[in-house]
This record gives C-alpha cells, structure tokens and sequence, in this order.
C-alpha cells in the first residue's frame, strides 16, 4: 500500500471538511494520556530536555558552514544553547533548485500522501513540539500544545487538502472535437500544473508553526521545494516538524532538500536577501507590516502575508454584563494579548450598555473588566498558566510605556509569578480610557496585554470607528455585543465591507482569538491586515500555473 492508499480516507475526510465548514479536527487537542499514550509527556519533557545546549543533528541537510543558535526561554530568561547548521544563501538556493526538479515530477497523489504521512510522525512530537513551543514562545503549556501541535497540524492538513483539491479541478488530457461542417478538427491536449519554483517561508516568534505549516505544506503538495526560515528566537518548534518532513522524504528516496531550514541570528539576518533572490518565486510571511509591506512590493514574486491589524470589540447590548466582562478579561489576559487576533480597542457608548435589567454605565462596565482581569491573575491556578509569559523583551518595554498613554489607566500591568518558573517574564494587562476623537493612539497595533476602552457617542458611532480602523489599518478579527437584530446585521455587514470577520455575543467556552481549521479563515485578504487567508482557493493556486499542450490526432 502507498502513503496516498494509506491517507486517502483522512483525505476526503479533509477535503469534504473544506466544503461543508463544520467542525472537523483529524488531530485530538487534548493532551490525554489516553490519546497520545501514557508516557507522552513524560517522554516529551525528557526529549525536550535531552535537545538543550546542543547540536540540532536530526536534520538530513549535509556540510554546514556555521552552527547557529540564539533561543532563549521567556520562562527561566536563559539560552536554550541549541545550535542550527546553517548555510549559506547559495547553498540553501541551489539545493532548493536541484530538489524542484525532482519534486515537480512527483504526481500530486505521491506529495499528498508523502506530507500526510509527514504529519502522522509530527504527531507523535506534539508533546515535545509543546515544550519548545513553551520555552520560545512564552505560551502556557495547554496553549502550546493545542495551538502548536494539533491545530497547526489541521491546518497544515487543510492545505494539503485544498492543494490536492485544485489540482484536481481540470482533468490531464482530453480529446478536442470542434465540427467544422463537413469534416471535425480534432486535438489531443494536455495540461500541466506547473509549481512556481522556489518558496520562502518567513516564521514568526509568537506562533512558529501554526502560522508556518499551511504555507510550508500549501507550497509542497503543489510541488514547489520550501525553505524556512524561522525567527531567530523561535527555531526548535519548526525545526522539529522540518525534521519529520525530511525523514519520510528520505524514505521515498526524495531529495530531503525538498524542504531545507534556513537559520540567522539578530545581528546578520538573510531574510531580504532571500526574499530578494530571482529563483525565490512563493513567500509567505507573518510578522509586522512594514516589511510584510516590503515584500507585498517585490516583483515577479507570489506573496501571502499576515500582518499587523487593529482588532475591535464593539459593546451595544448585552444579555449578561457579568459574563461578557468575565470573557472578554480572559481573551485580553490569553497569552498576554500576544495574538494577531487579540482584542485591542473596546468601543463602549457614553450611555452606556443596555441590559434586561437595565443600562450599565461605561464606568461600571469598566470596573467589571479591571475586576475580572485582576481576579483572573490572581488565580494561581489559572492567572499564570493562562498569561503565559512575554515572548520579546520589548513587549515589557511597550506595556511600560501604555502608562504614559493620555488618558485615565483603570488597571494598570503588573508582574506576578509562576509557581514553575520563578524567572518568566509576565504582564497583567493594561486598561487605559482613551478619547474616541484622538485615532492616533488607537489606530495603530499596540501588540502585547494592553485594551483601551474607548468613550463613543453611541454604537454606530462604535461601528464607524471599528470599520474605519480595519480599512485603513486592518483587523484580522472583531467582537461585538448585541441583543438586538438591526445593530447585529448593521454590525455585520459594515465589517464585511472592511473585510473582518465578527464573532457576535461570545460568553465562554470559546473566545473571540480562537480560530478553527476547516471552519474560519484565518485572515481575509480583505485589508491592510493581510493579503491571504488561511485557507481559500487563492492560497493554494497561485502556487501553480496550468499549462496546456495540443496536438492534431493522428489520421487512421
């Protein structure tokens, strides 16, 4: 049996999935022994460990130059000391060209069930991808667990699944007829998907392989070889799953070369250069937007980025003041606020939010937040595991400064500890009151634990200022709050038009910087945000290109 044969149900599973947009999850998110195995963690925690202070040896990429490494854990404050064979750019480039004209010859059956199969072996590392994920990142453990293990692979499975897909939207060859009357023309044609070339995969420090592997695996199951180029600081996560996709590559007795890792330090990075190098044809990049701008600009290049965005909650009406404030604290406090989908700007009427029972004041909604965010923080068993700890030293440096923002600070950051990690780097959020004419302050992503609540004339005073901050300066996600018809349809079609999915009346159990595969695209394309999502057709054919051949049937 071949790895598509092996795959193929999974496969169809995924595919139907993209269609029907219901729930679909081939990955279980929860971390249980009897899931993933009794000794999962355990074996994980000891891995992880074993993987400290040394050489990063089980990538098949031969003759490195340097060995580079620079993590350091937002947990304990210190150097993972792990190093990376590095290269130079060159080298990266030529092995990437070889390896495309061997991968471009694989069918798309044999990728699809090669990078299936690759997710199979990344799934036995989900324990361990969740550890270096933790110790790169700042995330909580059940975080990077969920988000890095199971919900990247799903999204690397969507792409896959959406890639296979369009490559099976027109057949192979056909016989053309065209009657002419008194004799037919007739043409045997042919049509190729031809990938692209070479693709560069720019990671992020905050999630380095949920938002890496839907273009990593979007680029190779249309054939085109990948090179990744993870942040500096978050290396091992990705490395781990680029690892297992060189193994089973091996195994087929493939080029491992198909998908290469490309590392740098701070002080001399390759990024632009790569980007920049003619043979480099697909980039996917996750990170801010000036440079995810810059790249947007390169010529003769297909480029997919999710950038910086202003996110919204728009607070009209509520059925229970109490429990939407109780949400909404721990959607600011998840991961300290470090998310692209993170809430920023919380558009409150100076009359205030009408209730059944009657109106809640701004003040006392306010105070219904600031209560919330310090009990929530103050919880031992959950205040640390929820806030994580902060990725990059200048996030601290910017929640610092939230202070000195105009305006009244209703609760101000401050530091608390792990009952694990007495050193980690944590933030409470900040809560600051903001004047709604000064856009200044609010039009721009602030990044990190920080909220301003700002004082509207009323909701559609709200709405206008949600839709213009995601046209003008993007928004990958917005909230909103009403228990009326009329404003939820006023809502929704106004963010429409500014390209921002909302999630309407969210009260617990699922928060609005939560993201389903299979179900939510991530990212619209719409605006300044981003120029694709995670996952339409548009991100998986511009991969490729259909190329037709025709010949006269020969006569007899």
């Amino acid at each position: 049996m071949g790895l598509f044969e092996k795959h193929s149900a999974l496969l169809n599973q995924a595919i139907e999935a993209l269609y029907k947009r219901t729930f679909f999850a081939a990955y279980p998110e929860h971390p249980a022994p009897a899931v993933y195995g009794e000794t999962a963690d355990a074996d994980a925690q000891a891995a992880f460990k074993a993987t400290l202070g040394k050489k990063f040896e089980l990538l098949k990429q031969a003759n490195a130059t340097a060995w580079i490494g620079v993590e350091e854990s937002p947990y304990t404050q210190e150097p993972l000391g792990i190093t990376y064979p590095a290269f130079s750019i060159d080298t990266l480039i030529n092995r990437a060209q070889s390896a495309y004209h061997v991968w471009r010859k694989v069918s798309a059956q044999d990728r699809t069930g090669i990078l299936i199969e690759s997710l199979e072996r990344v799934r036995a590392r989900f324990f361990e991808i969740a550890y270096a994920t933790m110790h790169t990142t700042g995330q909580g453990y059940m975080m990077a667990f969920q988000a890095s293990g199971p919900h990247a692979a799903d999204r690397a499975l969507e792409a896959i699944a959406a890639g296979y897909e369009e490559l099976q939207r027109f057949p192979s060859a056909t016989l053309w007829d065209k009657p002419m009357g008194k004799f037919n023309i007739q043409l045997n044609k042919e049509w190729r998907a031809v990938p692209k070339g070479i693709s560069l995969v720019i990671g992020c420090s905050t999630f380095p392989t949920w938002n890496t592997v839907p273009g990593l695996y979007a680029s190779l199951v249309t054939g085109n070889p990948v090179i990744v180029k993870p942040h500096p600081g978050a290396v091992l996560p990705i490395a781990l799953v680029v690892a297992e996709i060189q193994q089973v590559l091996s195994e087929q007795n493939l080029d491992p070369n198909i998908c290469q890792l490309a590392v740098d330090s701070y002080d001399k990075t390759i990024t632009k250069e790569l980007a920049e190098h003619p043979c480099v044809k697909l980039i996917d990049f996750t990170g801010n937007s000036a440079f995810g701008s810059y790249l947007e600009g390169l010529k003769g290049k297909a480029v997919f980025t999710e950038k910086t965005g202003v996110n919204s909650v728009i607070l009209d009406s509520v059925a229970d003041a109490d429990k939407v404030a109780s949400n909404l604290a721990f959607s600011l406090s998840l991961y300290s606020g470090q998310m692209c989908t993170a809430p920023q700007n919380f558009y409150i009427p100076e009359g205030g939010i009408k209730t059944a029972s009657g109106t809640v004041s701004f003040d006392e909604f306010a105070q219904k937040l600031v209560d919330n965010i310090n009990s929530l923080a103050d919880n031992p068993k959950a205040g640390p595991f929820v806030l994580g700890a902060i990725q990059n030293k200048n996030t601290c440096t910017r929640v610092a400064d939230a202070e000195k923002i105009p305006g009244k600070v209703w609760v101000k950051s401050r530091s608390i500890e792990n009952p694990m990690f007495k050193n980690a780097r944590i933030n409470t959020p900040i809560l600051v009151e903001v004047d709604a004419a000064k856009k200044e302050i609010f039009s721009k992503e602030l990044f990190g634990p920080i909220a301003l609540l700002i004082k509207t004339k009323d909701t559609d005073h709200s709405i206008a200022l949600a839709q213009e901050m995601a046209l003008n300066h993007g928004a990958i996600s917005c909230g909103a709050y009403t228990t009326d018809g009329a404003v939820r349809e006023k809502i929704a079609d106004a963010m429409a038009l500014a390209a921002t999915p909302v999630s309407f009346n969210l009260t617990g159990g699922i928060y609005m910087n939560q993201n389903a595969s299979f179900s939510d695209f991530h990212v619209t394309g719409g605006n300044p945000s981003g120029n694709a999502s995670f996952t339409n057709p548009e991100y998986v054919v511009k991969r490729f290109t259909w190329v037709g051949h025709r010949e006269p049937v020969a006569a007899g």
